[in-house]
Formats: C-alpha cells, sequence, structure tokens
C-alpha cells in the first residue's frame, strides 16, 4: 500500500521507552518499535528518529542522589 510518504520523522519519548519501567528503556517496547520502524523501512519510506532521553537522565539523578 503506497503511503504518497517519501520521508517521515519520528519522535520517540523517553517517557514512552521506558514501558512500566519508572526509568530506562524496556527491551521488550523497544524491540517492538524497532520491528515497526524496519516494517516502515522496508517500504522505501526514508524514516528519521528523534529519541528523547529524559527517563534516563532522570533515573541517573536517582541513583546518583541514592533514591
Amino acid at each position: 500500500m503506497a503511503s504518497g510518504y517519501k520521508r517521515v520523522l519520528l519522535k520517540v519519548s523517553g517517557e514512552a521507552l521506558a514501558g512500566d519501567l519508572s526509568f530506562g528503556i524496556e527491551p521488550s517496547f523497544l524491540q517492538g518499535v524497532a520491528k515497526q520502524i524496519a516494517d516502515v523501512a522496508r517500504t522505501g519510506i526514508q524514516v528519521a528518529i528523534v529519541v528523547g532521553g529524559g527517563n534516563i537522565f532522570r533515573g541517573m539523578a536517582g541513583a546518583a542522589d541514592g533514591t
């Protein structure tokens, strides 16, 4: 199915990547996102990805503070 798009920009929030975790990245969620992106790319659409990292930095700050 042709989408009409040649390129798309996907912004994935760091909070979404955490899935059910309070911070960090949930591997099973990331794997699902990666599969969907690969499926789109196989259709010939160029995919640019911006990944947020706020949850990672908040988690690192919490770990440094002992929380």
